[in-house]
């Protein structure tokens, strides 16, 4: 049975359907959506890819798990200027194969991030390919001086990450591995499947006005943070023992893996990576809202990325996260 571009807008819109935090004058089924900003805010625009073949495999990753991270991955970023996200626009291409049970299960993954990040669907577009192609814009909204750059990093700034590194690269390489749905349930499997973008952690850090500069953990530790001092015109030395890894079993297969490697370079994980001036540093508790936050090191004055090994060796850290040019 085909399915017409209109009747599938509104699946779409009717699957989406929910309130989300107003501002909202005109959404899907016009042109274009209208939106009023809050008063003294400043407006968040940000957008991502989630493609098949890059970001997920069509026969490993559920449906409504896509559904779920596509929006999850753009929420991030507002993240990480310490903002709220508000409304989204989804651009969907999909085989004429997956355009019935796929769409519905994608959808409620997708509605259900919606309701947790309280963040609305405000209009997008569809259209046919072979492949399973999205893109997301995320409009985030953060009070006029309250956002946080990468730029603001400071000489002498301590170095914090958020929860443990490592640990959705794990659960992608275990995903690949599994043969069932068992494998969903393991813990780094589903911070793989359906990460948590750290809302409330930024929002906190910009309104106590505690971070001097902050990002998303999205490619990795090693690229992350030599673009959060390339912004700030600083370097960087971090310890590998302070770093939060993965924690990983006694078997065959984890023995081959390198708890820090899948640290500094797996990706994925959509923590935060932020900056504290020693004097605000003792602000920052052990854990926040049960995340751990966790000082790897301090910003210096040259700009090179030092990483200092068991022992105190040290070594330049290269860039080696995710690229998609590169791989």
């Amino acid at each position: 049975m085909k399915t017409g571009e209109d009747k599938l807008v509104r699946r779409i819109a009717s699957a989406l359907a929910f309130k989300g935090r107003g501002g909202l004058v005109l959404g899907v089924g016009d042109d274009a959506a209208l939106l009023i900003p809050a008063s003294g805010h400043q407006t968040i625009l940000t957008c991502d890819w989630f493609l098949e073949g890059s970001h997920f495999l069509r026969d490993k990753h559920p449906p409504d798990s896509i559904g779920w991270k596509c929006l999850a991955r753009a929420v991030s970023d507002v993240a990480a200027m310490g903002g709220e996200p508000k409304h989204f626009l989804l651009s969907l291409a999909l085989p004429g194969t997956h355009t019935g049970k796929w769409l519905d299960v994608f959808l409620r993954g997708l509605a259900r991030a919606g309701r947790r990040f309280r963040c609305q669907l405000a209009g997008g577009d569809t259209t046919r390919s072979d492949e399973i192609l999205i893109n997301v814009t995320v409009v985030g909204e953060v009070r006029g001086d309250r956002a946080v750059r990468r730029s603001g990093a400071k000489l002498g700034d301590l170095i914090f990450v958020s929860g443990r590194l490592g640990e959705a690269a794990f659960g992608l390489r275990s995903l690949r591995d599994s043969r069932g749905a068992g494998h969903r349930n393991n813990l780094s499997v589903k911070k793989h499947l359906y990460p948590e973008p750290r809302l409330a952690l930024g929002r906190w850090l910009a309104e106590k006005l505690i971070a001097t500069a902050m990002m998303d953990l999205s490619d990795g530790l090693s690229t992350d943070l030599s673009r959060l001092c390339a912004a700030s015109r600083a370097g960087a030395r971090i310890s590998s023992d302070r770093i939060p890894k993965v924690k990983l079993a006694r078997g065959k297969k984890q023995q081959q893996l390198d708890a820090t490697e899948l640290a500094l370079n797996g990706g994925d994980d959509y923590e935060l990576l932020f900056t504290v001036s020693p004097r605000q540093a003792r602000r920052v508790p052990p854990t926040f809202q049960g995340v751990r936050l966790t000082c790897i090191g301090e910003i210096t004055r040259r700009q090179r990325i030092v990483l200092i090994r068991p022992g105190g060796r040290e070594e330049n850290l290269a860039a080696r996260g995710w690229d998609p040019w590169m791989s």
